[in-house]
């Protein structure tokens, strides 16, 4: 009787993430560093440039409540008076909360000009290549 399953010809190489290696390895095989320094520049790249997110009055009104807990506590640890403390974390709200707002301002209007510089020298190189062709 004729054979019907056909064995495997080359042996199927996996990891144990279990992503399979399609190319075949080429030149002296890696050694344990630099197989470590080429994962860690792969996954660095997966991340992709931050993006900041648009400034509104509830983030800073967020951060400047996280602030004012953090300086009330450590003003009682110190050993200030709790109402001494209290009043200087409502002053503290009153400052940190524009402070915030316009740093998240300023940072994303950063942001947004590098992105349309970016943009800009993209069609730049487009419209220098159709010029170039034609």
């Amino acid at each position: 009787m004729a054979q019907t399953k056909k064995k495997r010809r080359r042996k199927h190489r996996g990891t144990q993430g279990g992503r399979i290696d399609t190319r075949p390895a080429r030149g002296r095989p890696r050694s344990r560093a630099e197989a470590q320094s080429r994962a860690r520049n792969r996954s660095k790249k997966k991340g992709g440039p931050r993006v900041p997110s648009e400034p509104s009055w509830s983030s800073a009104l967020k951060k400047g409540a996280i602030a004012a807990i953090l300086f009330v506590g450590i003003l009682a640890l110190m050993g200030q008076n709790p109402i001494t403390s209290l009043a200087v974390g409502v002053l503290m709200v009153g400052f940190y909360v524009p402070m915030a707002f316009l740093m998240d301002r300023i940072f994303y209007q950063r942001y947004l000009r590098k992105e349309a510089q970016k943009r800009a020298e993209r069609e730049a190189q487009r419209t220098g290549a159709r010029e170039a062709e034609g």
